[in-house]
This record gives structure tokens, C-alpha cells and sequence, in this order.
């Protein structure tokens, strides 16, 4: 795991790069915010350990700036100030959780753990593949349009088929296979609600005609496009 720390206290940043190291972490350090900002926004880090006063722009300042960005980059906040309000704030502009100063570098290692485990399970149900983001237990899908994440209203018939598409790219499905999965029953050959529902997809989530994300393939199915990179 790669952890950028912005800590300003020399004692306390020299502990918890020790403590951590010692998990065979790596760990890079800001002693002021303005510097801890650029490195944050940077995106090459797994975690972020920001304490609220440090020098130039404070932990909360980082925080909000990259989620102002998109960013999700987990965040634990470090602070003397554990007054409700600043934990409040600190919740609400998007921390992971909050760290009271002082604390024992092992309590440290256990939040960096339960953070990172709560994540990899948000990962698990959030399936991305180029600006598509679905949402597998919310049922929700989002689409990445000029620096937001826009919510694409979905019938559950449409999420269930967009899905099963997308999680292989590349791979073609016959329209009896489509259908024994979404819809559950067999194939009728006078159907054409598999092409119906394709039709309201593409409408949905394509950003230009010729472009679409399903593609049609001559003589089998459709598949979802396989992007680049």
C-alpha cells in the first residue's frame, strides 16, 4: 500500500512512517499542506493521512480539494481537535475515519486496515469500464461526462442486461443466452425484446451514434465494446 502522510509534528511523522513501514508499507511524508496537496491530487497514492493544522492549506482544505475533484482516494484524518463539530465537518467533506490525537501507532494500523478492507468491498460491487460505473448493489449506473459522474436512470431489466455485458468485454452472447440469463426463460425465435432493450441502452449510455458501447455481431449476438488500454 502506498500512503502519503501529512503530519507537520517531526515526533509524530517519524512514528507513524516507523509503525507503518514496519507493515511493509511505503510511506511518503509532507510536513505542510500546499505540498501535501500536490502529492494528494498526484493519484499514485492508496490512502491519505491528513492532520487538519499543518502549515499552508490544512487537512480539511486537502480533503475537500480532491473531492471537489472526483477523487476517492481513502482519507483518515489525524488531529489534536476532537471537539463533535470538527468531527462532523471532517465526516461530512468525505473522511474514512477520524483519528484522535494522541493515539498508539498500532490503533493507526488497525483504522489503515478496516479502511482498506471497507473499501475493497465497495470495489467488489462497483463495476467500471471506461466512463461507466455500475453500481451493483445500488442498481444504479453513472456515466463520466465533462468532470462528473452523471446518474443514467435504468429500468432493473436494463441494469440486469447492461451488466452482464459489461463484465465481459469483448465476449459476444448469443441472444438465447441473454435472454435465459435477464429475462429467464428460453429463446423464442419470433422474440426481439433482447434488440428492444440493446435499442434503450445505447440511447442511454452512448455519447455519440456511431460510437456505441454494444455492439452488434453478425450472425450471434451482441457484446459489450472492449476498450483500449
Amino acid at each position: 500500500m502506498n500512503i502519503l502522510l501529512v503530519e507537520d509534528e517531526k515526533r509524530i511523522a517519524d512514528f507513524v512512517c516507523a509503525g507503518l513501514r514496519e507493515q511493509g508499507w511505503t510511506i511518503t511524508h509532507c510536513a505542510d499542506g500546499n505540498t501535501g496537496l500536490t502529492h494528494a491530487e498526484s493519484g499514485t497514492f492508496d490512502l491519505l493521512l491528513l492532520d487538519i493544522m499543518v502549515p499552508g492549506k490544512d487537512g480539511l482544505a486537502i480533503l475537500k480539494s480532491i473531492r471537489r475533484k472526483g477523487m476517492a482516494t481513502p482519507v483518515i484524518l489525524l488531529t489534536a481537535r476532537n471537539e463533535l463539530e470538527d468531527r462532523v465537518d471532517g465526516l461530512n467533506a468525505g473522511a474514512d475515519d477520524y483519528l484522535p490525537k494522541p493515539f498508539f501507532v498500532e490503533e493507526l494500523v488497525a483504522r489503515v486496515h478496516a479502511v482498506a478492507r471497507r473499501i475493497a468491498g465497495d470495489r467488489q460491487n462497483l463495476l467500471r469500464v471506461g466512463a461507466l460505473t455500475l453500481d451493483r448493489i445500488a442498481r444504479e449506473v453513472k456515466i463520466a461526462k465533462n468532470g462528473k459522474d452523471d446518474i443514467i436512470e435504468m429500468t432493473a431489466r436494463e441494469f440486469s442486461l447492461l451488466e452482464y455485458l459489461a463484465r465481459s468485454p469483448g465476449r459476444a452472447f448469443t441472444r438465447t443466452q441473454i435472454l435465459e440469463h435477464v429475462w429467464g426463460y428460453d429463446f423464442d425465435p419470433n422474440t426481439n425484446v433482447v434488440d428492444v432493450c440493446i435499442q434503450r441502452i445505447r440511447r442511454k449510455i452512448d455519447q455519440a451514434d456511431d460510437d456505441s458501447l454494444i455492439e452488434a455481431v453478425r450472425g450471434v449476438g451482441y457484446r459489450f465494446r472492449k476498450l483500449a488500454g
